[in-house]
């Protein structure tokens, strides 16, 4: 039988209660049943009745989903009530009451939420298949294959199969399935919400790590589906069990205010009224009591809490255009409090949520905030994915192919579903599931091409890497976003634009650096069984980190400028000093002067077919600097008289090249190697410390052929981490 089945709440404040004295609701309308999932009791007992109605037991069902859809077909309840009550006659709950009681209060929640006719009928057989001789077939002849694979996802896996992996098994299981069909997490957190309710007589223990998890998993996936209803008082069961004391106190706060008799609530909803009433907008106002765990959040933020605090005002209108139209009166006819408004209708939350969020301030200073919104928002706020009704039924006007879509799929549970797979083991998979649903808020951020990526807040650049491209980022070298380049650790704002800037070494390996900057489990997961499948490089990733010396150079453990010469596959020599003997270096320069021994400028070096210009010097020296170079204005500047000089024949040159490049393993080694195989001579090089995990090389080169130059700077911008090579440019410094 399913552990989690015990006995109902006895009558009074024990744990777990919310029942007491709260700030009294105005009555809405019968047209529109207020969802209010406090007033459930026990389920009916079986009822004599006959096989061919509705049982007796199941009237209170009848009716709350009458309310939502008055047109369902009631006869696959009755014959999944039938089978459930048949299935489970002689099981008792803890509290001595027929088993059947909680399948029935498990649909007469997801009932009164709305859920249609398919997920109430799979909500009466949840525990058939898990705690009886039914099997899955049978239930898929007799209710076909929708029904067959709610009742299967939300089934447990057996701990005698798994032993202590059988609980994260189950919820990978029922993730899974939530994945084809979000009905099956309906069913599994209305059946959580009514074991929470009766969790009375369990031992303490149990009731602690059941809340836990109720807490760590179940309240954030109410969260995101969107079911406020399901979450909060989930969250007050949670609260009365895990923090008893705060609990108590935040219950007599409530219980307090109940007794005052003045209600700064009331008096504002009545002003509010009176303003749409003289605008001639038709309207709803209602006051929403705070639930005990916003009570409690608000007094510990505000400390002494006013009347004001223990509930919102909430305005239903019939249309979006009218929310608006109630947002302007209010903003007129009362006093705004400008920083409190918030537009979920034009921007809605990742969860479906829509309304529009601002407050106003009475005379005494306490401040009332008002939620605005349409019936039909109200309805998707509290109920969420459950209120969608059937989200893979295909629209009249759409002929049926067999083909299944679900619009109610999010972002962040396509994310779920990727990384689950990729989990090493059920403890790893656990823990990152608890990670991953702490996050509680998704951004939104722009590819080059125009797609989009949902990241949670907080996300970086490497988190970006790995959502777009899975385990191929691990070429990833760096990004730009809105336009400028950033380091992958670079934390994404909403509606960032981000390109991703990718290598072209297919056996790139990423850093274990990364791991500090990566914040999804999907990125963490990749680089973890990458560093896993390579421990060699692994370790010398860590060793380098240390700042422990390796036999090749890297670029990210660099402290200082340090000068390599000419390289080999995997080392880098020291700078070749000149000889006294050597051939200038600008041999292959003709000057109009002559007997003058010509020099190209070391601040701009010329190459060809650069445009020349020369100034003689003092020993007879020319120097050839190119036209453009700074130092060339200040000669003409200072009178120097300009010497004519030409290219010759020979094509050898000098010149010094500027690398830009991202942090990485090897980097400097397999740059100087690309340089070796071109033919460059390095003559000299620098590279600089790296800052923000950017680094800046400067090469002097000498190459046998002008025309190589282009080739080089190919070469040298193909190494994996280089984004820019460039000609350096010209100095301000004297000849």
């Amino acid at each position: 039988m399913s552990a989690e089945a015990t006995n109902p709440v006895t009558p009074g404040p024990m744990p777990g209660a919310v029942s007491g004295p709260v700030t009294p609701t105005a009555p809405r309308r019968k047209a529109r049943p207020r969802i209010d999932l406090r007033r459930l009791g026990r389920a009916a007992l079986l009822g004599p009745a006959a096989r061919d109605r509705l049982p007796d037991a199941i009237s209170h069902v009848v009716e709350a989903h009458r309310a939502h859809h008055p047109d369902a077909d009631l006869e696959p309840l009755r014959r999944a009530y039938i089978l459930a009550e048949s299935s489970h006659r002689g099981q008792m709950r803890k509290s001595g009451e027929p088993y059947i009681t909680h399948p029935l209060a498990v649909t007469l929640i997801l009932a009164e939420l709305g859920a249609e006719t398919t997920t109430l009928t799979a909500s009466l057989l949840h525990d058939t298949v898990e705690d009886t001789d039914v099997t899955l077939d049978q239930v898929g002849e007799q209710f076909g294959e929708e029904v067959r694979y709610l009742v299967d996802g939300v089934t447990k896996l057996e701990k005698v199969d798994y032993g202590a992996a059988a609980e994260p098994e189950t919820f990978r299981k029922m993730l899974v399935a939530t994945g084809n069909d979000v009905r099956v997490m309906s069913i599994k957190l209305a059946d959580r919400l009514h074991n929470m309710r009766t969790l009375g007589v369990m031992r303490p223990e149990k009731q602690e790590r059941i809340a836990k998890v109720t807490r760590d998993v179940l309240i954030p996936l109410a969260e995101r589906l969107g079911v406020q209803a399901l979450k909060t008082e989930l969250e007050d069961l949670v609260f009365a069990i895990l923090h008893p004391e705060e609990y108590a106190h935040t219950r007599e706060l409530i219980v307090r205010n109940a007794d005052r008799a003045d209600d700064p609530l009331a008096e504002v909803a009545d002003e509010v009224r009176a303003v749409l009433r003289e605008a001639g907008i038709t309207a709803e106002v209602l006051i929403r009591p705070r639930h005990f765990v916003s009570v409690h959040r608000v007094s510990r933020k505000r400390g002494r809490l006013r009347g004001s605090d223990f509930g919102r005002l909430l305005v239903l209108v019939g249309e979006d255009a009218d929310c608006y139209g109630v947002l302007g009166e209010l903003h007129t006819c009362m006093t705004p409090v400008v920083s409190e408004f918030k537009d979920f209708i034009a921007v809605p939350k990742f969860n479906l949520y829509q309304s529009l969020h601002t407050a106003v301030a009475r005379a005494d200073g306490q401040v009332v905030e008002v939620l605005i919104r349409t019936h039909q928002m109200h309805k998707v706020a509290e109920a969420g994915v459950v209120a969608l009704g059937n989200p893979y039924a295909p629209a009249p006007d759409d002929p049926a192919d067999g083909e299944r879509v679900d619009p109610t799929r999010p972002g962040w549970l396509s994310r779920l579903l990727d990384w689950q797979e990729a989990a090493p083991d059920p403890d790893h998979f656990w823990s990152t599931l608890r990670e991953d649903l702490a996050q509680d808020r998704e951004i939104t951020v722009f590819r080059p091409d125009g797609g989009t990526l949902g990241l949670p807040e907080g996300a970086t650049c490497v988190d970006a890497a790995y959502a777009q491209y899975g385990d191929d980022a691990h070429a990833c070298i760096g990004a730009r976003v809105n336009g400028r380049l950033a380091t992958l650790s670079t934390v994404l704002r909403d509606g960032d634009t981000v390109q991703l800037l990718m290598g072209q070494d297919p056996a790139s390996e990423p850093s274990r650096e990364w791991l500090e900057h990566a914040h999804t489990p999907a990125a963490r997961i990749a680089i973890q069984r990458w560093l896993a499948a390579h421990p060699a490089q692994a370790a010398a990733q860590e060793h380098a980190a240390r700042g422990a010396d390796t036999d090749r150079p890297s670029a990210d453990r660099t402290a200082t400028p340090r000068p390599v010469g000419r390289p080999g596959p995997e080392t880098a020599a020291a700078p070749a000093p000149e000889q006294p003997g050597a051939r200038p270096a600008g041999g292959d320069v003709l000057a109009d002067l002559p007997g003058a021994t010509v020099r190209l400028a070391r601040c701009c070096t010329p190459v060809p077919p650069d445009g020349i210009t020369g100034f003689a010097v003092r020993g007879g020296v020319v120097t050839v600097h190119r036209v453009e170079c700074p130092v060339v204005a200040r000669m003409k500047d200072g009178g120097r008289a300009e010497i004519g000089v030409r290219w010759g024949d020979a094509t050898e040159c000098r010149v010094t090249l500027v690398a830009e490049s991202f942090v990485r393993p090897h980097l400097l080694a397999d740059l100087t190697e690309a340089m070796a195989v071109e033919g460059a001579e390095i003559v000299s090089a620098t590279v600089e410390p790296p800052t923000q995990q950017q680094v800046r090389h400067t090469y002097t080169v000498q190459l046998p052929d002008a025309a190589h130059l282009p080739a080089l700077m190919r070469a040298m911008r193909n190494v994996a981490g280089v984004y820019d090579v460039s000609r350096a440019q010209p100095q301000t410094q004297g000849a």
